[in-house]
């Protein structure tokens, strides 16, 4: 438990001084390198023929972002449809069929980056340097500038959400692109393979031959993370020694995915204190500040819900397999099945938690091996939604819960809600009820879709428990844009391509459309005076109520269909 306990101390210390760096972007305020991006901003401003100036409401921001995502799909389709070419194809890969092209654009697109193929045979240099790894960041970009702007709105401090364009560009230049470089530039010290070289074969001890996959590897893992996207550039992702060598590889992959989204509720504490205090004074008080009050509460949910998290799963996992030990065999180092053995159980089922709360879809092991608890505890953070998350999602998603606690907590004591001294009223409720409403909407719609109908079920190759928790996972994990997979699914089909891509289409734009309107909403309100009367939100009474919230709700949607699956699978193993 040493190590989990260290790791998450270097998170929680990494994530205050990256959360400034984020404020100061978010606002358009002197960076340390500034002379440097400057002068790159300005040149892709003027090729691009970009206006960074123009200010953009709600509408106009949503557009610009939908507009520049549609593009990209066409032309990223169009090239994996005509991979086949002998252009960086040195391995000679075929074309992509279109159900299956349709799922992957819109998965790497949407920040899902579910894979139906496997990755080193499905796709030619070109389709992973050009499609995957452009859309890793531009898909990441994408949300992280969402997430700016809407916090722009909570915070009241403007009446506009900035520009899209010049937010996408800031955050690419002056975030994602350095920190790509360097993370990868570690990760190839460590061995992970950089290179256009053709597959190599070479003959292994048994005498037999053996394909070794090549390519841009460091460069994809770098932004793969650091994006939360996480589609792998080979098939079996992070648990093959090209892609994660060895522990210390796991463990900058893993703060890679951490990072910027708990970076960004860092962010959101910073942008909504003292709205009213813009004095010199004030900005002299800024230096010495790393939280804000308001994010206290958020963060405290966040951060119990994952600890909890890692808890169980690691204790499912050391537990072992009651099967295997009825059989005789040793159980004492845990569930190893499914595992490697340079991770065991510990780095294992900490990449599980941090992987799905963060939702990133990158594995180290292969989640269906994992114990029913264990899994579950994967399924719950993707069925959440809102433990960090990936590119700010879990704090959009949080805030939406934020301001459900808000009103019930009103209507306890009988008065106006109010968050961030605006006052919530119908129009915000009812859009924060659809956010939370429509994500598991999306899962279970689709779930019972996949088990009433033959072409679904056709996919299904575990019997009973097992193969329901497989479903609940596979569209968990498209509609929170998570991407890894239970795996045992045939889920390269017409029903499982269309159908999922339909999960990650509607489950990344409905949010982004949905938590813009309510801080549109919020943002053109007069402020209200606090008064005695005034619910504080940055209390631990209302910590407590928002963690007892989210448990609340997640048990209302989720419960029945965990009983179906995970939980029954355990008390029968267990039995």
């Amino acid at each position: 438990m040493l190590q989990i306990i260290i790791f998450l101390a270097v998170f929680i210390a990494l994530i205050f001084p990256m959360g400034k760096y984020l404020y100061h972007i978010a606002l358009g305020k002197h960076t340390f390198a500034d002379p440097v991006f400057d002068r790159v901003d300005n040149g892709l401003y003027r090729v691009c023929g970009i206006d960074r100036t123009k200010e953009m409401n709600w509408k106009q921001y949503v557009f610009a972002m939908l507009a520049t995502n549609a593009i990209m799909v066409l032309v990223g389709y169009l090239i994996l449809r005509l991979q086949s070419l002998p252009i960086f194809n040195p391995n000679g890969i075929g074309g992509m069929e279109p159900t299956l092209s349709f799922n992957t654009i819109i998965s790497f697109m949407t920040n899902t980056n579910l894979q139906h193929y496997s990755g080193e045979s499905g796709l030619s240099y070109l389709s992973q340097m050009m499609v995957i790894i452009f859309m890793m960041f531009t898909s990441a970009a994408t949300g992280f500038a969402v997430c700016t702007a809407a916090v722009r709105g909570f915070s009241g401090r403007t009446k506009t959400f900035g520009n899209f364009y010049a937010d996408l560009v800031r955050i690419t230049t002056r975030v994602l692109l350095p920190l790509a470089l360097l993370v990868g530039l570690v990760l190839v010290s460590q061995g992970v393979v950089q290179n256009l070289s053709p597959n190599v074969t070479v003959q292994t001890i048994e005498g037999s031959n053996q394909d070794l996959a090549m390519g841009p590897m460091a460069a994809l893992e770098s932004i793969k993370h650091l994006g939360t996207n996480g589609g792998g550039f080979l098939g079996a992702n992070s648990t093959t020694p090209f892609e994660n060598p060895n522990v210390l590889t796991n463990m900058i992959e893993m703060l890679s995915m951490m990072i910027l989204p708990g970076a960004c509720v860092v962010m959101f504490g910073l942008m909504v204190r003292n709205r009213k205090k813009e004095t010199e004074k004030a900005n002299a008080i800024e230096k010495k500040v790393l939280f804000g009050s308001e994010a206290k509460p958020i963060f405290a949910v966040m951060l119990t819900i994952f600890i909890v998290g890692i808890a169980v799963c690691f204790g499912a996992e050391q537990a072992g397999n009651p099967a295997l030990a009825q059989a005789g065999l040793e159980q004492s180092m845990g569930n190893m099945e499914g595992k490697e053995m340079r991770f065991g159980i510990a780095q294992s089922s900490l990449f599980t938690t941090v992987t799905t709360a963060f939702t990133t879809g990158s594995i180290n092991n292969m989640h269906d091996t994992l114990t029913p608890l264990g899994g579950m505890v994967a399924l719950m953070n993707m069925m959440l939604n809102l433990v960090f998350g990936g590119k700010g999602v879990g704090l959009q998603n949080m805030i939406l819960y934020v301001i459900l606690t808000v009103f019930i907590c009103g209507l306890m004591v009988g008065r106006t809600p109010e968050y961030l001294a605006k006052k919530i009223e119908g129009k915000e409720m009812k859009l924060a009820a659809l956010g939370i409403i429509f994500h598991p909407l999306l899962i279970l719609f689709f779930s019972a879709l996949a088990v009433a109908v033959p072409a679904g079920l056709a996919g299904i190759t575990n019997p009973g428990q097992h193969g329901l928790t497989q479903v609940l996972y596979e569209f968990a994990s498209s509609a929170a844009n998570n991407g890894s997979g239970f795996e045992g699914l045939a889920d390269n089909t017409y029903f499982w391509n269309i159908t999922t891509g339909l999960a990650m289409f509607f489950g990344r734009y409905l949010s982004i459309v949905i938590i813009l309107a309510i801080a549109s909403s919020l943002m053109m309100k007069q402020p209200v005076s606090e008064s005695i009367g005034t619910l504080r939100t940055d209390t631990r009474t209302f910590t407590i109520a928002l963690l007892m919230v989210v448990l609340i709700i997640a048990a209302l949607t989720f419960f029945p269909a965990l009983i179906l699956g995970p939980i029954a699978e355990h008390m029968t193993l267990w039995s």
